[in-house]
Order: structure tokens, then C-alpha cells, then sequence
């Protein structure tokens, strides 16, 4: 948790304005949005903005990329952003702080990266090749890297914060060009679209899905202070209606209409490119049909931060989690 709170502070000092500006109108309310990361793991919100289901709430999203929950969970300490999607992990990290941050809405259900590894190997890849190998997951405390440590506990190739196996020492959004430029890392974990270019151009082979091995886990969901859902329960529940509006999209269409509807918020991906993303992704059963977080689900990822030694108390789910404004769009 310190580690975790340094890295805020870290963020809240080198803190950017938001630069990705989507969604406009006249009379409608601003909502500033930071993501953890911009990737195809998050197609319902890109669908709502890119099919204009925000302005039909009277809403405009201003959306950053943040690179990082300690960068998300830093915008949303700064006041710089009104909602935050992050790992739920950020709020329990901070659930002390006197104007709290709450989840209120849950996006994603389980860990959205792919394991990419520099040989082609995903005929024969079995997670026991990780042994001895130089693996990055990600940043200390975030719940990519604890996710890896989860995983790889389970098959008794990890069992310390600080083993060879695992490197938590690149940051989140570095993660592709430390895995490309440094020849002794052998594997790395990369999310949708990124995994699937690198794959295209020769950098990199997918040959398992984290989130398919790891289980069920709240992995990404909408986070704001506790005075901002006070004072703005309306709009944030009209925000939760277009994302799952988005959702319903990404649900009741193919592949390809879908990449079609993403492809404004990914520059230079074509549509076929991103339809692959969204198959792997609908494959995996990584979407919520409800943004209503489970008390069962907060567990799970509880359980994966003690595994971690990221968790050493209990955490009650309504001091991390408020359903109230999910609850009233009645999925």
C-alpha cells in the first residue's frame, strides 16, 4: 500500500491536463474521464462515445490516458478528473482518505491481457515455460502484475514480492517497448490492441490468455470521490446508461460492425484488426452485462492482493463499493 501511495504522489506531481477531448454538444454536462489504459479491454465506453450514446444523455466525455491506476487514482485525489477507470485495488488502497473514492460501476470481469512471449510458441506453451524466465506483469500492487503473481503461485513457479521470476520494476504503460528493446525479457503481458499488432508485425507471439487462466476477478470499473457521486448521482447514472448501451452494441453485433464503431478511438488499427481483439475478448467472457459489483467478486480480488502481500486487513465491500446508482438502471 505505501508503494502504491507513493506512486499517487508521484502522479499527482507530474500530473497532465487531459489532451483527448471526445463527445461535444451544447448545454450538456462535462464529465473528465481518466482510463488506466487505452485499449480494446474497454469497447463498451469507446462504442458510447463513438456512436454518440453520451450525447443522447446530455453528456461530453473528455477522455485521458492516465497509464496506470496510481495515475488514475492520482487525477481523481487531484480533482483533475470526475470519474476514474481503474482497478478497484486503487480504491482499497485509499479507503481512508476523508472524502472517499467509491466504485460505481464495474466494466470489466476478469484480467484483460494476453501473455506475449518473444518465441512462437503457442502450439506447445504451457504456463510451467515460465520457470526461470524474465516475466514483466507490470507495476508493484497493480492488479496485472498480482494478477501474474496468482497465476504463477498456482503452478508453484512464484512464491515472493521480490522472486527472479516476475519484474514489477516497468511501468504499466512502458511495457511494450521494455519487452521489444530489452533482449532478456522473455515474456511480457499486453492488452488488446497492442498484443495483437505486435503479434502482426513479428514483435511478439500470444500464447495464453491471463484472463482466461486467472478466473473472474473485478478487474476494471468506473471510480469516483465520494462528494462527486453526492453531488452528481444523475449524471453518473446517466454515464452508466450510454456505457451499457455500448455494451448492448458490442453484445448484439459481429466482430467486424464493432471494430467499425471502435475504430475512431484507435488511429491507424484497421476494423479487421480490432474484430480480432473483440473476438478474443467475447471469447474470454470479458464484459458485465450489469454494472452491479458482487460482494463474492471483491473477495476474489482481495484474495489475489493477499496472495500478493499487497492486503493485510479486511476491507468492507461498502466502504470500497456503492451499487446505489448501478442498481437504479435495473440490469
Amino acid at each position: 500500500m505505501k508503494k502504491f501511495m507513493i506512486a499517487v504522489l508521484a502522479a499527482l506531481l507530474a500530473a497532465t491536463p487531459l489532451i483527448v477531448v471526445t463527445g461535444c454538444g451544447e448545454n450538456t454536462t462535462t464529465i473528465r474521464l481518466s482510463e488506466v489504459t487505452h485499449s480494446v479491454f474497454y469497447a463498451p465506453l469507446y462504442v458510447a462515445i463513438n456512436n454518440g450514446y453520451f450525447e443522447e444523455q446530455g453528456l461530453t466525455v473528455k477522455l485521458e490516458n492516465a497509464g496506470g491506476t496510481d495515475t488514475v487514482t492520482a487525477a481523481l485525489v487531484s480533482g483533475s478528473a470526475d470519474i476514474g477507470l481503474m482497478g478497484p485495488e486503487g480504491v482499497i488502497y485509499t479507503e481512508t482518505m476523508r472524502d472517499s473514492i467509491k466504485v460505481f460501476g464495474q466494466l470489466t470481469k476478469r484480467d484483460g491481457s494476453f501473455l506475449v512471449s518473444k518465441k512462437d510458441e503457442a502450439a506447445t506453451f504451457k504456463w510451467a515455460d515460465l520457470e526461470g524466465k524474465h516475466v514483466l506483469a507490470g507495476r508493484v500492487g497493480g492488479v496485472p502484475a498480482m494478477t501474474m503473481q496468482y497465476i504463477m503461485n498456482g503452478y508453484g513457479l512464484y512464491d515472493d514480492v521480490n522472486g527472479t521470476n516476475i519484474d514489477t520494476s516497468v511501468a504499466f504503460n512502458m511495457m511494450a517497448s521494455v519487452f521489444e528493446s530489452d533482449d532478456s525479457v522473455d515474456y511480457t503481458t499486453l492488452f488488446e490492441p497492442t498484443a495483437t499488432e505486435y503479434q502482426n508485425l513479428g514483435k511478439g507471439y500470444i500464447v495464453a490468455s491471463v484472463g482466461k487462466e486467472s478466473g473472474e476477478v473485478p478487474y476494471t470499473a468506473f471510480c469516483a470521490k465520494t462528494s462527486y457521486l453526492k453531488k452528481n448521482k444523475a449524471t453518473a447514472e446517466k454515464f452508466l446508461a450510454a456505457v451499457m448501451k455500448g455494451y448492448d452494441f458490442v453484445k448484439n453485433n459481429d466482430s467486424l460492425t464493432v471494430g467499425k464503431a471502435l475504430a475512431p478511438s484507435f488511429d491507424g488499427m484497421s476494423a479487421e484488426s480490432l474484430a480480432i481483439a473483440v473476438d478474443s475478448y467475447t471469447e474470454n467472457d470479458t464484459w458485465c452485462d450489469t454494472p452491479v459489483m458482487k460482494e463474492s467478486s471483491l473477495e476474489r480480488l482481495e484474495e489475489i492482493m493477499r496472495n500478493a502481500g499487497e492486503l493485510d486487513k479486511e476491507v468492507a465491500f461498502t466502504d470500497i463499493v456503492d451499487n446505489s446508482i448501478a442498481l437504479e438502471l435495473g440490469r
